[in-house]
């Protein structure tokens, strides 16, 4: 008879045949914003480095290196879980396909393919990119990644692998619920919050890929229009003329300027003579020309255009304008925010994140005050490697975060306090929810206690208070 104390595991393990020896290694740029690919020669002569640092990406060539668009002798292919459910598997393609508008720019005419797994494919198979949906039930905040198993001699990609959270796009779903409360009693929901979590879908498709063709993260991408996927993006809310909520412009629609530049950069087959070095140098003055930076995650709390979840090219203009918002909405937040039939206290979880919609870019904000604008540059590149902000500046980001804790944005309407009531037995509190002192009731001074940590947090961390004595 079964037992429940014993337990069968199958593992299963694979051995990857390595690539041929043909692959050619591009040198590494801490500019360009692909992943290092290192190791260390004991051999090196005494005036080089015992470190060689090179570029970690797919193989990719031209059929024509001469022509200017040509062909791949092998394209990078992609393959979506089959087990996504139909729309987000449709979500996932079409984000995925963003990366073919950059692969063009830098000279291959489809070299960059997404599709669906084939059926009856593993894929752990190491022949096959693969974008996997990963069920994780209750974490609506699921993380992502992009990895990949690359050749430990070269730093070639061999595979890459997306691990994607399956509740994630639930998040921005609640984002929409919140900012527009459509369930009006006979009224048919629009289809805006849906589209809204596909848009998302489909820019974490193209992010979580961009890491497996070897791009590391570029915070500073907001100041430039969306100049790349590999930022995390914050939705953009906009208002019509009549004040109502505009979420059709949520999230881009296609590949960054940006990332054109990056793939440019790491996979450009250059004709047969061509001196490699000299024509990658050319393509990064070029870049540093049209005025992009590149902050990635290293160094990015102290770069004022460095941000997380963060939208608009002025971060104290946009925290200003994000809490008109705000304000607009928390005043008419009612139960039109929740489903027909749902217990009223689950009002709560579509207000957390519209209470907390400035958080971000309060943290944004904070990054002018003892903030240092600076540069990955390399000697001669023509690039200032650091500079301080502005004094001006940074007053003007203190007037703005001071403004987030005054009581008229802390407050939350009486009537709609006075709709939550203590949560039904089936529907506990939870990490999604705010935490209180008064006991089951809803406990609006510890919600506002909340958002004024986000505040007070970032004006004293005793890091940007340090940079503040050095810099003054």
């Amino acid at each position: 008879a079964p037992d429940a104390n014993a337990v069968t595991v199958r593992m299963h393990q694979s051995f990857v045949e390595l690539p041929d020896g043909n692959f050619k290694q591009r040198k590494f740029d801490p500019r360009s914003s692909y992943q290092l690919f290192s190791y260390t020669d004991f051999s090196a002569p005494m005036n080089e480095p015992l470190v060689k640092r090179f570029t970690r990406r797919h193989r990719l060539e031209k059929k024509d290196p001469n022509a200017k668009l040509s062909e791949a002798v092998e394209p990078i292919v992609y393959y979506i879980d089959r087990g996504a459910p139909a729309p987000i598997k449709k979500a996932l393609i079409e984000g995925g396909a963003f990366w073919n508008e950059a692969f063009q720019a830098a000279g291959y005419k489809n070299a960059f393919q997404v599709k669906e797994l084939p059926e009856g494919a593993d894929p752990m198979d190491i022949r096959y990119n693969v974008v996997n949906w990963i069920t994780r039930a209750g974490s609506p905040r699921a993380f992502s990644y992009g990895s990949s198993y690359s050749d430990p001699r070269t730093g070639e990609i061999i595979k890459g692998v997306v691990t994607l959270g399956s509740d994630r796009h639930r998040q921005d779903y609640l984002i929409a619920e919140g900012l527009l409360q459509p369930y009006t009693d006979g009224k048919p929901v629009s289809k805006v919050m849906e589209e809204m979590a596909l848009s998302r879908i489909r820019q974490l498709s193209a992010h979580e890929i961009g890491h497996t063709l070897g791009l590391n993260h570029n915070f500073a991408a907001s100041p430039k229009e969306r100049a790349s996927v590999m930022d995390y993006p914050f939705p953009r809310i906009k208002q019509k003329a009549d004040g109502s909520i505009d979420l059709s412009d949520a999230y881009a629609k296609g590949i960054g300027s940006w990332d054109k530049r990056a793939i440019m950069w790491g996979y450009s087959d250059f004709p047969k003579g061509a001196d490699e070095n000299a024509e990658l140098d050319k393509i990064m003055n070029e870049t540093l020309k049209q005025g992009f930076q590149y902050i990635p995650d290293i160094g990015g709390y102290t770069h004022p255009n460095a941000n997380q979840w963060e939208d608009g090219e002025n971060t104290i203009s946009e925290l200003n304008r994000l809490m008109k918002i705000r304000r607009q909405v928390l005043d008419t937040f009612s139960e039109k925010a929740i489903v027909k039939d749902a217990p009223m206290s689950t009002i709560e979880e579509v207000l957390v994140p519209i209470y907390l919609l400035h958080r971000y870019e309060i943290e944004a904000v904070a990054k002018n005050i003892g903030g240092l604008y600076f540069t990955h540059a390399v000697k001669n590149d023509g690039q200032k490697p650091t500079k301080m902000v502005d004094p001006a500046q940074q007053w003007a980001a203190f007037d703005a975060l001071v403004a987030t804790i005054s009581p008229d944005a802390l407050a939350l309407p009486e009537s709609l306090i006075q709709k939550i009531p203590p949560r039904p037995s089936g529907y506990p509190a939870s990490a999604e929810t705010f935490s209180g002192y008064t006991g089951p009731t809803f406990d609006p001074i510890a919600t506002a206690e909340a958002a004024a940590n986000e505040t007070i947090s970032s004006l004293l961390n005793p890091e940007r208070a340090s940079r503040l004595v050095e810099y003054n």
